[in-house]
């Protein structure tokens, strides 16, 4: 079973993370930020990885330290549950419509960590929630999951479909990317032997 789970407590959040990068897409996320359990939702339903997740955060300041840390540690289980990356795919790419909304995704899990952000989100707020913290979270999550991760936003005008385009496009690229290749299965998919 190539799943993890990782606990994170800080004087900011508590949260717990457990996935199965051999599931089926069945999720069970509570972080206390509605909007962003949505979108993480859909990462789960799209990758096919089963993700449960709880967090506690200091929502009295505000979401931004629950959303960032749960990017850190749904990062982290990301790359334990990979281990030594023998036999995946290692790419992943993804074009998403959504309504008026087309995102891009392209991923390598390198372990070089980088992300480009080409996404323009018309509003400040979804609801409640803010929507500066899009970039916030896949930033933690690109950087403690080993992600080199571009996001292009061809087009569109709904922030709602803007973002929900982009988690999901992230899951559907993510789930090619952690696929055993049956051609491969036995090695590591890099020239240099490691990732």
């Amino acid at each position: 079973m190539r799943s993890a789970t990782i606990s994170r407590q800080t004087a900011e959040t508590k949260i717990t993370v457990e996935i199965n990068l051999d599931g089926t897409g069945s999720y069970d996320n509570q972080t206390g930020v509605g909007f962003f359990d949505h979108m993480l939702d859909q990462l789960a339903r799209h990758s096919l990885i089963d993700i449960t997740i709880r967090a506690e955060g200091d929502y009295h300041i505000d979401d931004h330290h629950t959303v960032e840390d749960t990017g850190i540690a749904l990062g982290q289980a990301l790359a334990q549950a990979l281990g030594d990356k023998k036999g995946i795919r290692r790419y992943g790419e993804c074009h998403l419509p959504m309504d008026d909304a087309q995102v891009r995704c392209a991923l390598d899990l390198s372990a070089r960590p980088y992300l480009v952000w080409n996404v323009e989100i018309p509003t400040q707020k979804i609801g409640t929630f803010d929507t500066e913290l899009v970039r916030e979270f896949f930033t933690a999550f690109a950087t403690h999951g080993g992600i080199t991760l571009h996001i292009d936003q061809l087009h569109g005008f709904n922030s709602h479909h803007i973002v929900e385009a982009a988690f999901k496009a992230v899951a559907r690229a993510l789930r090619l990317a952690v696929e055993t290749d049956p051609r491969k299965s036995d090695a590591i998919p890099s020239t240099k032997g490691a990732l």
